[in-house]
């Protein structure tokens, strides 16, 4: 039998997708008034990985990641997901989204996401959200699998969240749960 354990807090992230700056502006501030001041953000770049979203958001999309200072318990975060789906939800024009807010954690062996959408490899939270494994560590670095979203696989991300899981190490070694 293994012994049970507590689960070290985790590294909360956000990947904020978008067709109008004002809107994803708002949209992260929304996040920091919840979640804590930033700690990083990657840079925008034009998200072309895919077409998903083209038919509901058009094809002119920007793309960035950040993560905030302060460290989260693992178990909240389909409560995060159901807050960044009203953020969505607010930004709308007529139905349609002008921006995706994709929240997830990094902790030491992985990169997880919060989703809505059921999947054969994805594990059901609660409240309709769904964890998805992106990423895992191994050999020093970030590994993908055959599902990992294309723009998590690049490699200006898997630089950025090495980077933030180095940092978050770090953080942790140091007994604290916030950057701050």
């Amino acid at each position: 039998m293994g012994n049970i354990r507590i689960p070290d807090k985790v590294c909360l992230i956000a990947a904020i997708c978008y067709n109008d700056s004002e809107r994803a502006l708002y949209a992260e501030n929304e996040l920091i008034k919840n979640f804590g001041k930033l700690y990083t953000k990657s840079k925008i770049y034009p998200f072309k990985h895919t077409t998903y979203y083209d038919n509901e958001m058009g094809d002119q999309l920007q793309k960035y990641y950040c993560s905030f200072k302060n460290l989260i318990d693992p178990t909240i975060i389909a409560d995060i997901k159901l807050f960044t789906n009203e953020i969505e939800d607010k930004l709308s024009v007529n139905g349609t989204r002008t921006v995706n807010i994709d929240p997830g954690y990094i902790e030491k062996p992985k990169l997880v996401l919060a989703t809505t959408k059921n999947f054969s490899h994805r594990i059901y939270l609660r409240n309709g959200i769904y964890g998805d494994v992106e990423l895992y560590w191994r050999h020093g670095g970030f590994k993908s699998f055959s599902w990992t979203y294309p723009d998590y696989k690049s490699e200006n991300a898997l630089l950025f969240f090495t980077k933030l899981r180095n940092d978050y190490i770090q953080l942790l070694k140091l007994g604290h749960d916030s950057w701050e």
